[in-house]
């Protein structure tokens, strides 16, 4: 811009920037990737509400907004409210989906469902990213499940703590080394480390968490023979599942995991459910239990919550986990409640 001449518009600006992130998938993906999908586009409040929509449409896909809001709609992409999964498991009954997408507020962590509704998990989007991309190194935190390594997609895993910074650090280590580097965390957000030449076009490195990359992937593998559902089995990524007990101080999480990280207390602890076989305190305390089943605890990083996950080989198994540990530790920090 010369010298004294007048800034363009922000409007202008903002409608350039959005106009250059949808090409970035076209280019990458081509006009007719998702050709012949149906694909519901839950809105809400999300910033990318009317990007997902015109974004998915130059894919090729039919997109349908659903559900567009006038006021905030908090969506966790990770600890999923009862209102968002009955909604999509609503919206999926008359069959007519290939898959539904939304996005958190922010819009840099997705989520996705089948065509019957079921919510995907973030590190099972990441594999589909890793797959269709032919990513060599994945770096992500603890809180993905053991598929990262089981599915054999990546040639390495590198395993971090959680947050975005650490799995960057990680990312950079990896692209050292020269191989092409994606981070994802358990929450669904993706980051690109290097940039990939596909049979369709490029697509180039970013390093910072991205919602429309694992929703376009996982539309790809919507595509498929079975469908959505059909990829994701394929992946052999068992079952997992998360949720956070709120208005637990710091303090109070702190002591709980120092206690859990003591073999004799966490002995005793796991005694109703399982016999603790090993231990990860990279961050916060991962248990894994002999025979079948994980239960990981960590403090939010954000808020007065404290995290459990959990993991296992069916769903019945992981939501007994999961549901044993929130309680368990609810009864340890809230004893009166």
């Amino acid at each position: 811009m010369s010298a004294g001449a007048d800034p363009a518009p922000a409007d202008t600006i903002e409608a350039a920037v959005l106009e250059r992130y949808k090409q970035r998938s076209v280019a990458a993906f081509g006009a007719e990737a998702l050709a012949g999908l149906t694909v519901g586009v839950y809105q809400q409040s999300t910033v990318a509400r009317d990007l997902l929509v015109e974004t998915l449409r130059a894919l090729g896909a039919t997109a349908v907004p659903l559900g567009r809001a006038t006021s905030f709609i908090p969506v966790d992409t990770e600890a999923h409210r009862p209102e968002d999964v009955a909604l999509l498991a609503d919206w999926a009954r008359d069959g007519r989906f290939d898959a539904l997408v939304s996005a958190d507020g922010d819009a840099d962590r997705p989520l996705v469902a089948d065509a019957a509704g079921r919510i995907l998990r973030g590190d099972v989007l990441g594999l589909l990213v890793a797959r269709a991309l032919g990513i060599a190194a994945i770096v992500t935190p603890v809180t993905s499940s053991a598929a990262i390594e089981s599915c054999g997609i990546a040639k390495t895993v590198r395993r971090t703590r959680v947050g975005s910074p650490f799995v960057i650090a990680g990312m950079l280590e990896a692209a050292a080394e020269g191989a092409t580097v994606l981070g994802f965390e358990a929450n669904g957000g993706c980051l690109l480390g290097s940039d990939v030449v596909l049979p369709t076009g490029r697509l180039d490195a970013l390093p910072t968490r991205d919602a429309m990359l694992p929703i376009v992937c996982a539309l790809l593998a919507a595509r498929m023979p079975g469908g959505l559902a059909a990829a994701v089995a394929a992946l052999g990524a068992g079952h997992a599942m998360a949720d956070r007990l709120q208005d637990i101080p710091p303090e109070a999480s702190g002591a709980f995991l120092r206690d859990l990280a003591t073999p004799a207390y966490a002995d005793h602890f796991f005694t109703p459910i399982g016999v603790p076989a090993a231990t990860d305190r990279l961050d916060g305390v991962r248990v894994q239990l002999s025979g079948d089943g994980v239960i990981h605890y960590r403090a939010s990083g954000n808020a007065p919550e404290l995290r459990c996950y959990a993991e296992a080989a069916t769903a019945e198994r992981a939501e007994a986990l999961l549901r044993w540990g929130l309680a368990s530790a609810a009864a340890v920090l809230s004893p009166t409640t």
